[in-house]
C-alpha cells in the first residue's frame, strides 16, 4: 500500500505580469533584470510580500520563467509562496503586481500583507 504524497505546485508568474515586467525590463534597457518576489515580517497582517529588481540570483534562488521573463524567490520565501500566482493589475486602487497566496489564511484589506 502506498501513501498518497502532497507535491506543492510551483510558483507562476501570470502572462500579465510578465508582460509589464518585459515592458519595464524594456524601460531600463537592461536584459539581465528579474523580478524577485520575496517575504518579510510585518505589516498588519504578520507577512507582507515585496518586489524588487534584481540583476542577479543567488544559486539558491528558485527562478520561474514566463515567455523569457524571469521571476526569483529566495530560499527563505519560498515555503510561504508555493503554489502562489503573482499577477500585475490595474484597477482602481492603482496599477501592482499582486500574489493570489493559497497558503495566506488571512489578508489584509490591501492584499499586502497575510497570515499562514
Amino acid at each position: 500500500m502506498t501513501a498518497d504524497v502532497y507535491i506543492p505546485q510551483a510558483m507562476i508568474l501570470s502572462d500579465s505580469a510578465a508582460d509589464k515586467v518585459r515592458e519595464l525590463i524594456d524601460a531600463e534597457q537592461n536584459p539581465e533584470l528579474k523580478l524577485r518576489v520575496y517575504v518579510t515580517g510585518g505589516g498588519c497582517s504578520g507577512f507582507q510580500y515585496g518586489f524588487d529588481f534584481d540583476e542577479s540570483n543567488q544559486e539558491d534562488d528558485t527562478v520561474i520563467e514566463n515567455n523569457g521573463v524571469k521571476m526569483v524567490v529566495d530560499p527563505m520565501s519560498y515555503p510561504y509562496l508555493v503554489g502562489s500566482v503573482v499577477d500585475y493589475q490595474e484597477g482602481l486602487q492603482g496599477s501592482q503586481f499582486v500574489v493570489q497566496n493559497p497558503n495566506a489564511t488571512t489578508t489584509c484589506g490591501c492584499g499586502s500583507s497575510f497570515t499562514v
